[in-house]
C-alpha cells in the first residue's frame, strides 16, 4: 500500500517533467539557441531606450510645455525597442527609422486632411498607405503604422499641428532616438551601428 502511495505521488512529478520537457523543447524550436541576450545587451539596451525616450519627454515637458505639442507619442516606444533591442534589424536602421516616421506622419496628416469627418475610414486608410508607401521607399519601419494611426486618432491636440507632425514629434522625435542609438549602440566593444545608413 505505501509503494502504491509513493507511485501516485511519483506520477505528477513525472508528468511535469515531461510537460517541462516539451515547453523546453518548444522554446527551443520557436527561439533557437539565442533566444535571450546577454546581461551586458540587455542593460544596454534599457540605458539606451530611457535616454532616447527620456530625451524625447524632457523636450515636451521643458520645452514645449502648454503649447498643446505632443512630443511623446506611443510609437517611439516601438522604435525604441527596434534600435536598442534588435539594432541588427533591417527594420531598425536609420533610413526606415527616420524615413518610416516621416512617410507615415506624412500619410495619417493628409488623410485627416481629406477626411475630417470620417476619421473611422482614415484611420485603415493611413496604416495602409503608409505600409504601401514605406514598402515602396523600403523604408519599413513597423513603428511607422503607428505614427499613421496616431496622426489620426491623436485627437485635437495632433489634429492642430497639421503637417507640422510630420516635423514635430515625428521627425524630432526620431532624430533624437538616432542619436542615443548611435551612442549605445556603438559603445560596448563588438558592436557597430548602423548596419547600413541608406
Amino acid at each position: 500500500m505505501s509503494q502504491l502511495v509513493k507511485q501516485e505521488g511519483a506520477l505528477p512529478a513525472a508528468s511535469e517533467g515531461l510537460f517541462s520537457l516539451s515547453v523546453r523543447r518548444l522554446v527551443w524550436a520557436l527561439c533557437g539557441a539565442r533566444c535571450r541576450p546577454s546581461l551586458a545587451a540587455i542593460a544596454w539596451a534599457w540605458c539606451g531606450s530611457v535616454l532616447g525616450i527620456l530625451s524625447i519627454a524632457a523636450l515636451e515637458h521643458f520645452a514645449v510645455q502648454g503649447q498643446g505639442i505632443p512630443f511623446l507619442i506611443g510609437s517611439f516606444g516601438a522604435s525604441a525597442v527596434l534600435c536598442f533591442a534588435a539594432p541588427a534589424s533591417p527594420l531598425a536602421q536609420p533610413r526606415n527609422l527616420l524615413g518610416g516616421h516621416v512617410i507615415s506622419a506624412l500619410a495619417g496628416v493628409t488623410c485627416v486632411q481629406l477626411m475630417p469627418h470620417a476619421l473611422w475610414l482614415a484611420a485603415p486608410i493611413a496604416v495602409a498607405t503608409a505600409i504601401a508607401l514605406m514598402q515602396f521607399s523600403q523604408t519599413i519601419h513597423p513603428p511607422g503604422g503607428a505614427t499613421a494611426l496616431i496622426a489620426v486618432i491623436g485627437g485635437d491636440s495632433v489634429h492642430q499641428l497639421g503637417y507640422w507632425y510630420v516635423l514635430m514629434p515625428c521627425l524630432a522625435g526620431a532624430l533624437l532616438l538616432l542619436f542615443f542609438a548611435l551612442v549605445f549602440n556603438n559603445l560596448p566593444r563588438g558592436r557597430r551601428w548602423p548596419e547600413a545608413w541608406w
